[in-house]
């Protein structure tokens, strides 16, 4: 057991070094592409090596190759930190080395998911009694949410899809936003529907799905129907009116599906939750914990209003499996893996630490920090911040210039200050930042702005 010991007491030290040394490192990597093939590669060792001094190796071969991106200067992509329980959960979580399918495997594992389950749905205004599936992140829950959505309108066109496919199935009409994440056409791909499938739906300039223009589609066919909304557009931010898009959909018997990835976390803020009014009248919600919630890598949840549906979808039997009793919650049932890893105790942990009012806090303090860059950025000249700030997304352009606002993210990235990525939105180049980390204060979002405007006033290629 020493060797346990030595190596994990080593490794925390090192976390910990790592961890507050956040604040001050800066926000890029250093070492190039050969430099890390070099220092991780060579041939595979002949004999056993030490553990302690193998992760000592690894890390000072790793970490000029590891970008920061739980900081609190990161505003890339929409990525969170982890929180102190969250990641002291995560990392009992490979302690305990639990295979989380099976009850029987990991009843403390099977309950931790059950009592989060519990508590998401009541902070995020879904139905108490909606199912949840613990994935690795949005794309697998919007896969998950749509295979079970195809089951449930096959089903009720009289077409038995877990025995007879999709091959020769009734032809069913994906509806989706004309803004729409690109996660929902690959999970038609994944499921073999096929994007095909999809009518767009035309969409407001901020990416909002148009309730007149859902109508007006839903009445041109009929036919088994899925209707994807999106709350939270990865670039804008901007929400579609989910309430009308469920009453709109539940008139033609649709199914509707959210794709919630980050933008759903709105539920949980008593000030931003009229942006979801009549969210709870969807069918199924897919989103992630590792963003909004600042749960460690890899988190994501599935719910669905039809756990029946969800079971029917999702669920394995086998003679050699030994299922749980009727009030035993087996986690295989809701989610496409069989063996995983117990992913419930992080977003348990977090949970517990943040209580309701720690995440309302976590939610709103990000967007009034997106609010306060969009506000000091747009102040100078030749800097423009496309759309309204809704969430906690900024989009911003630079002199009106596609050439000019890209080097200035290439930049700003190499600067190490901050980081942040580019998009492109309405056919011109912009920067896009995302404020999603529980770690970040007004004096990183003004330290960031500055660097900003720093490398836009250098004008150059």
């Amino acid at each position: 057991m020493s060797v346990f010991k030595e190596v994990l007491d080593e490794t925390a030290r090192y976390a910990v070094r790592y961890l507050d040394g956040l604040p001050e490192r800066p926000v890029t990597t250093s070492a190039t592409l050969s430099q890390l093939r070099d220092s991780l590669g060579g041939p595979l060792p002949e004999q056993p090596q030490d553990p302690a001094a193998v992760i000592a190796a690894l890390t000072a071969a790793a970490e000029p190759g590891v970008l920061p991106s739980s900081s609190g200067r990161f505003f890339g992509f929409v990525i969170g930190g982890g929180t102190p329980a969250a990641l002291a959960a995560d990392w009992l979580t490979s302690v305990w080395d639990q295979n989380a399918g099976l009850y029987v495997l990991g009843p403390a594992a099977m309950v931790a998911e059950e009592v989060a389950g519990g508590w998401l749905a009541d902070l995020l205004a879904l139905p108490p009694d909606v199912s949840v599936g613990y994935v690795t992140g949005a794309q697998m829950a919007n896969a998950s949410g749509l295979a079970i959505g195809l089951h449930h309108v096959l089903e009720k066109a009289g077409w038995d899809l877990a025995k007879d496919g999709l091959w020769g199935a009734p032809r069913v009409r994906v509806l989706a936003g004309r803004a729409r994440h690109g996660t929902v056409d690959r999970a038609l791909r994944l499921l073999g529907a096929g994007t095909g499938l999809i009518v767009e739906v035309d969409a407001d300039a901020e990416g909002r799905m148009r309730p007149d223009a859902l109508r007006a589609e839903l009445e041109r066919g009929g036919g088994p129907a899925i209707v994807c909304a999106q709350l939270g557009n990865v670039n804008s931010g901007a929400l579609d009116p989910i309430g009308e898009i469920c009453d709109l959909a539940r008139e033609h018997g649709a199914w509707v599906h959210v794709d919630g990835a980050f933008g759903l976390w709105a539920a949980a803020s008593p000030r931003l939750r009229p942006l979801v009014a009549g969210v709870e009248k969807a069918d199924s919600w897919a989103t992630d914990a590792h963003k909004w919630l600042n749960v460690p890598y890899d988190s994501g949840l599935i719910f669905c209003a039809h756990p029946a549906a969800h079971r029917a979808t999702m669920g394995a039997r086998a003679g050699y499996l030994m299922h749980g009793a009727a009030d035993e919650r087996d986690a295989l049932d809701y989610n496409p893996e069989h063996s995983r890893r117990a992913r419930g105790f992080a977003v348990y942990a977090a949970l517990r630490a943040l209580g309701r009012e720690g995440v309302a806090d976590l939610v709103d303090r990000c967007c009034a920090l997106a609010t306060r860059f969009a506000a000091k950025l747009s102040a100078a000249d030749g800097v423009e911040v496309l759309g309204e700030v809704v969430l906690n997304q900024v989009l911003v352009r630079f002199g009106d210039d596609d050439a000019h606002t890209r080097a200035v993210i290439d930049r700003l990235q190499r600067d190490g200050t901050c980081w942040m990525s580019g998009t492109t939105w309405d056919g011109r180049a912009a920067m896009r930042i995302s404020v999603s980390n529980w770690m970040t204060t007004a004096d990183d979002v003004d330290r960031s702005a500055e660097a900003i405007l720093h490398h836009h006033a250098r004008r150059e290629p």
